[in-house]
C-alpha cells in the first residue's frame, strides 16, 4: 500500500498520464483500513518557492475537518525550464467511531516555465465529479486573466493583507468574476480576519432601544499589528457601510474622517502596535465608551461598555486566531455571496 501522507510529504510521484489510475490504486490498497471522503475540490496555487510543501501541510490541517479533493500547483513562470512534475498523496485521520481512517487525496504539481500556461488544462481534467471548485490563489493576479479558468470557480480565495496595490489587484478579481458570469464568490481571509471583531461590536447594539447609539458616536480608535493597516481600514469601511457613513477625508495615515447619517463627523484613529491583526477598538459616544481588547491569553476578546464615571461591564467573547488554517476554516464554513464584504471595500477602496 503506497504511504499515506502522514508524514507530510508530496507523496508518490506519478506521469501525468497515469494520474487516474494510480488513485484507484491507491484506494483498493486501502479498501477496508481507509475509506475516501470528499466534500468539494480545494485548489491551492502559489508562485512562491517551497509552497508545494508548505501548502501540503496546510491542506493535511484543513483535511482534517474539511474533506476534500486537494490539488495543490507549485508555479515558477519565470524558470527557463519547461517542466511539469506531479505528485499524489491521502491525508488521513480517524473517524469519529475510531475504526476506520477517513482520508481525502491530494494531487500535486510542479509547473515551471511554459508549462504554466496548462494550470486550467490542469485544474478542470483532476476536478472531482460535481463537487463546487473552491481556488486558493496565493501569488499576486496578473494580465491576462483567463476566462476558461474562473468560469469553473465557485469560490475565490484570496488574501489582500498582500496587496501593495489594492486598487489594481481588485480589478483583476472583478475581472475574473465578470469572466465567470458573476457566480464566483470572493473570499478575501483578510475580511475573514475581522469576524470576531465585528460580531463583538454588533452585539452592543442587538436590542432595538440601543439603535439610537450609532448616531451618536463620536470618535474611536484602531489599534492594528505591524502590515495589518488594511485590515483596520477594512473594519472603518464595514463601520461606513453598516451605518451608512460616507468617508469625508482619508488622506492621513493616523485618522479616518467620515460622516454619520445625521451628517456629523466622526473621527476614527489608526495606531499601528503590536503584532495581532486588530489589537483593540474604542468607539466613543456622548455618554458610553464602547471597548473591545484582544485579551492578554491571545485566544479571547475582552468586550465592555461603560457610561463616564461609572465601572464598566465586561465579558469574554471569543477571539479567532491569525493562523491560515483556521482562517481557512472559517471561510470554508460560511456561505452567502459576502455582499457586506463588497460593501465595505466599496467604502474605503480608495484608502486602501
Amino acid at each position: 500500500m503506497p504511504a499515506i501522507a502522514e508524514s507530510i510529504s508530496l507523496g508518490l510521484p506519478v506521469a501525468i498520464d497515469r494520474i487516474d489510475r494510480e488513485l484507484k490504486k491507491l484506494w483498493s490498497e486501502g479498501e477496508g483500513a481507509m475509506t475516501r471522503a470528499s466534500m468539494m475540490n480545494l485548489a491551492v496555487y502559489s508562485e512562491e518557492p517551497d509552497s508545494l510543501t508548505r501548502n501540503t501541510q496546510l491542506l493535511a490541517r484543513i483535511a482534517e475537518n474539511h474533506a476534500c479533493r486537494g490539488i495543490v500547483i507549485g508555479a515558477d513562470p519565470h524558470s527557463n525550464n519547461d517542466r511539469i512534475e506531479a505528485w499524489i498523496s491521502a491525508h488521513c485521520h480517524v473517524s469519529r467511531a475510531g475504526t476506520k481512517q477517513v482520508c481525502s487525496e491530494q494531487i500535486s504539481f510542479l509547473l515551471e516555465g511554459a508549462k504554466v500556461r496548462l494550470l486550467p488544462s490542469i485544474v478542470f481534467s483532476q476536478l472531482d465529479s460535481d463537487l463546487p471548485l473552491y481556488l486558493w490563489w496565493q501569488s499576486k493576479f496578473a494580465e491576462p486573466m483567463d476566462p476558461q479558468l474562473w468560469s469553473w470557480i465557485d469560490r475565490l480565495i484570496y488574501d489582500s493583507q498582500t496587496w501593495r496595490d489594492f486598487n489594481a489587484q481588485m480589478r483583476l478579481v472583478e475581472t475574473a468574476q465578470r469572466e465567470a458570469k458573476q457566480r464566483i464568490v470572493l473570499c478575501d481571509l483578510n475580511w475573514t480576519r475581522l469576524v470576531h471583531f465585528r460580531v463583538a461590536f454588533a452585539q452592543f447594539f442587538d436590542h432595538p432601544s440601543s439603535h439610537h447609539h450609532f448616531r451618536e458616536i463620536e470618535s474611536g480608535t484602531i489599534v492594528f499589528g505591524k502590515n495589518f493597516r488594511s485590515t483596520a481600514i477594512l473594519f472603518v469601511g464595514w463601520l461606513a457601510a453598516q451605518l451608512g457613513w460616507k468617508i469625508r477625508n482619508g488622506t492621513g495615515r493616523d485618522r479616518i474622517e467620515l460622516e454619520n447619517s445625521t451628517r456629523r463627523t466622526v473621527q476614527i484613529q489608526l495606531q499601528e502596535n503590536g503584532d495581532a491583526p486588530i489589537g483593540s477598538f474604542v468607539a466613543h459616544s456622548s455618554e458610553i465608551r464602547f471597548e473591545i481588547a484582544l485579551a492578554h491569553c491571545g485566544d479571547l476578546l475582552e468586550v465592555s461598555r461603560a457610561k463616564s464615571g461609572q465601572p464598566r461591564a465586561r465579558q469574554l467573547l471569543p477571539a479567532g486566531e491569525n493562523d491560515s488554517v483556521k482562517l481557512m476554516s472559517e471561510e470554508l464554513m460560511r456561505g452567502g455571496q459576502r455582499r457586506v464584504y463588497l460593501r465595505a471595500v466599496e467604502k474605503v477602496r480608495a484608502l486602501l
